[in-house]
This record gives structure tokens, C-alpha cells and sequence, in this order.
């Protein structure tokens, strides 16, 4: 007797990650993760960038998906680790995505977005639910202060208080997996006190790991906010869950989302 055929799908519905926190009902945000999706190895899953030499027209169907569950098409980024946010929406041509590494947004159905395989993806709101925002800071951009400048930018826009606002972490590279240099080390040490973030490597003299989600939760209490969530995971170390450019190269790329759902 001929066993059955086993018929594979062309994809698995994507999962999705969702933050949690004590926020008002329309702030609606979530994460994504590898599973699902339609790329093929390296970029085996849900990849959403179209940067990373993946199929266009597949990082195009991946899209597609993430789409259906959103109120608007995301306000793509062209991110290069700088400090640079900006206000969604603007007047731009819609072929050519901004160069910036965040985004914030005081009107309805906006949704900010930032993309990453390591880096730290932070989504913000303020208690409110009338301002949110969504930045990317690799250690790079952290050093540099993109959080200081986004969480400004934010401030402004909607006339609160630091205490107002609620920070989610989402997935980054963990504190057991983060090797950096004492060059990188000493950065941050020149910014602020924070040697607890980062521990010597045994047998590798000038190499230390580093805790990107401590030295981030460092940088918003500096600046009056207490109100800060996840920072539980690490994309380098689960390969099933998340894309992971320090462990694998040529990879795909998550991307983080928030908006305020119009009532």
C-alpha cells in the first residue's frame, strides 16, 4: 500500500512577538520574528529587508503578509546606525526610503518601524497613547545617543514628562553572546559609569561581553524613565527564532512596529 504524500506549504503563517506592557488599548505594537514566511536559506523565513541580497520579490510576498496584519503600509527606513529620527509622516518620494534610524508618530494608523538582526529595537509610548515611536540602536547609535534624540523628539511632539513614557526592549543580542573590544568598551565608560555591563572573556585578554539591554536601560533611567520593559531575549543565541547577523553574515532582518489604532 503507497503511503500518503506529504504536501509541504510554500510558507508557515508568521509568528509575531508582542510586547508586554501597561499601555492604553490603541497602542498596538509587535515584533517579528524568522518563522514563517517565504525566503529561502540564508534568509530562511519571514525577511523582511530588501537590502540583504534576498529575492525582491520574495522579501515582496514577505511584506505582503506583514501588511495584512497593519493599518498602513510601515514607514520603511534606510538605516545606518546613525541618530538621526525623524516624524511619520512626511513628504518623501516613496521609492526612496529615509535615511534614519527611528521614527516617532503623534497621528493615528502611522506605523513606525526599524528592522534588525542583533542591534536593539526599541518601541516607545508615552502613557497616554498619543506618541510612540521606534528606534534602532546598535552599539553604535546607543554610544552616539540615539535614544537621548529620539526620546527628545518624542517629548516635544507630545508635551509629557520622561515619566510618562513606557519603553519595550525588544530582541537583541543577549549579554552571554556580545563580545565587543576594549575600544568599544571604553566608549561607553567615557560616557557614563557602567563597568557592570560589561564582563572579561577568560583567555581572550582585551575582549569583554557586553549587555546592550542593560547599558540601554542605563541610558533612559539617565534621562528620568523607569517604565522599561522585555530585554529577555538574544537573537544570537536562538537561530529558530531570530536572524542573527553576528552569528550567521548574510542573513535577514526582523523589524519591530508600533502605532495608535484609531478608535
Amino acid at each position: 500500500m503507497n503511503k500518503p504524500s506529504i504536501i509541504i506549504p510554500s510558507f508557515i503563517k508568521p509568528f509575531f512577538i508582542k510586547p508586554e506592557w501597561n499601555l492604553p488599548d490603541n497602542v498596538q505594537a509587535m515584533v517579528t520574528t524568522r518563522i514563517g514566511g517565504y525566503s529561502q536559506t540564508p534568509w530562511q523565513g519571514f525577511n523582511l529587508a530588501l537590502h540583504v541580497n534576498d529575492k525582491p520579490e520574495l522579501v515582496a510576498k514577505n511584506r505582503a503578509l506583514l501588511r495584512k496584519n497593519l493599518p498602513a503600509e510601515p514607514y520603511w527606513l534606510e538605516q545606518t546606525h546613525s541618530c538621526r529620527v525623524i516624524e511619520h509622516p512626511q513628504t518623501i518620494e516613496k521609492s526612496l526610503p529615509p535615511n534614519a534610524d527611528g521614527s516617532f508618530s503623534c497621528q493615528k494608523n502611522q506605523v513606525c518601524v526599524v528592522m534588525t538582526a542583533d542591534c536593539l529595537p526599541l518601541l516607545i509610548s508615552n502613557k497616554q497613547g498619543t506618541a510612540v515611536a521606534a528606534l534602532h540602536a546598535g552599539w553604535r547609535g546607543l554610544a552616539d545617543g540615539i535614544i537621548e534624540e529620539g526620546i527628545a523628539l518624542l517629548l516635544n511632539a507630545s508635551q509629557c514628562l520622561p515619566a510618562d513614557l513606557t519603553v519595550w526592549l525588544g530582541p537583541a543580542i543577549g549579554p552571554k553572546a556580545f563580545e565587543v573590544g576594549e575600544d568599544v568598551r571604553q566608549i561607553f565608560l567615557t560616557i557614563q559609569p557602567c563597568e557592570e555591563a560589561f564582563l572579561p572573556i577568560p583567555g581572550k585578554p582585551g575582549k569583554w561581553l557586553a549587555n546592550i539591554y542593560l547599558l540601554a536601560k542605563q541610558r533612559l533611567a539617565a534621562l528620568g524613565i523607569n517604565d522599561i520593559n522585555g530585554g529577555e531575549y538574544c537573537t544570537f543565541t536562538n537561530q529558530e527564532q531570530f536572524y542573527s547577523y553576528r552569528r550567521d553574515g548574510v542573513t535577514g532582518r526582523m523589524a519591530s512596529l508600533i502605532w495608535i489604532k484609531s478608535s
